[in-house]
């Protein structure tokens, strides 16, 4: 049996950027359904086309991306489109945002067609589009760090096992299944049992809302040792 056609609405207020990632995307055999230039357009659209992904710009007239994005992740995440935020730079406050509220990653603006096609393709398998340590450099500038009086995990991390909590934190850390397995001397698939665990209890979309809520918990705090370098690219869950 054929796969279904991976179907995408594009939202961008410049005709000419809208334009050049149909072409690219197309020309991979990806479907565009729609196109928005504006936040609204982009709302009607998801909700008329019901997309598989939305490749959704930051800044636009009247609407923008993030409350857009917001309004398109309301109902939760059954049945909701990946969203992947585009933006000029990539420590825009914005895209923290735009992740704490379900966002699934962000592309700059002057990504290659051959990344562009690759990560629409990556977030509609349900991973995060940005390497986790990426992710923690924009949470550790923007995140709001917990107040100390609520030093004790969130109440809904009460639901994690002790081992979940210290998948959370060392994901949050920014290591990768495999040095995730080596640390805690497990095999990666019992890796990605515990990753899917963490999400579902805590009703996150993938790895990137992960770190954000390890942060915005205080279950870790900036600065905590043993992040890997930045140059990583992001792992399946």
């Amino acid at each position: 049996m054929n796969e279904q056609p991976l179907r995408v609405v594009v939202a961008d207020d410049q005709a000419l950027v809208r334009i050049g990632f149909r072409l690219i995307l197309e020309s991979e055999g990806i479907e565009v359904v729609a196109e928005a230039e504006d936040g609204e357009q982009a709302v009607a659209a998801v909700r008329r086309s019901r997309p598989d992904v939305v490749l959704m710009d930051i800044r636009m007239p009247g609407l923008d991306g993030l409350e857009a994005t917001r309004r398109i992740l309301a109902g939760g995440p059954e049945n909701a489109p990946r969203i992947i935020m585009l933006t000029t730079f990539d420590l825009d406050h914005y895209v923290y945002a735009a992740m704490a509220a379900g966002a699934s990653g962000f592309l700059l603006k002057d990504v290659t067609p051959e990344h562009l096609a690759a990560a629409v393709r990556l977030v509609r398998t349900g991973d995060a589009l940005l390497a986790p340590a990426i992710t923690r450099r924009l949470v550790e500038r923007f995140a709001r760090p917990a107040a100390p009086h609520a030093a004790a995990p969130h109440r809904e991390l009460a639901t994690l096992t002790p081992r979940e909590l210290e998948v959370m934190s060392l994901l949050a850390r920014g290591l990768s299944n495999a040095e995730l397995a080596a640390r805690l001397q497990l095999s990666e698939a019992t890796v990605k049992t515990h990753v899917a665990r963490i999400l579902g209890k805590l009703g996150l979309r993938d790895r990137a809302q992960v770190v954000v809520a390890a942060y915005e918990t205080g279950l870790v705090s900036a600065g905590t040792p043993g992040t890997p370098q930045d140059a990583r690219t992001a792992r399946t869950p």
